[in-house]
């Protein structure tokens, strides 16, 4: 699987991350809710690598919320809701 191919995760955990964590977390994107959590977004190319951002989340100790895969779909359905 290429870069061109990575689905689009989005992974919620509870704490304020702030954005020198992105770089650990494989470039993904950090987004720091009001509610005080973070969510964290962008392309994972297979398992694995999804696999060693969770278990980087786990050794932060920062407790996990949910994980999701986006896809186009979805983001057709979302889009049309509005």
């Amino acid at each position: 699987m290429t870069v061109r191919d990575a689905r689009t995760y989005e992974v919620r955990v509870v704490g304020r991350l702030d954005d020198r964590w992105s770089a650990w977390f494989d470039d993904l994107d950090i987004v720091r809710g009001n509610d005080g959590t973070s969510t964290l977004t962008g392309p994972v190319a297979d398992q694995a690598q999804l696999h060693g951002i969770l278990a980087k989340v786990r050794d932060l100790g920062a407790p996990l919320l949910s994980v999701r895969a986006l896809d186009d779909a979805a983001a057709d359905t979302a889009s049309s809701c509005g």
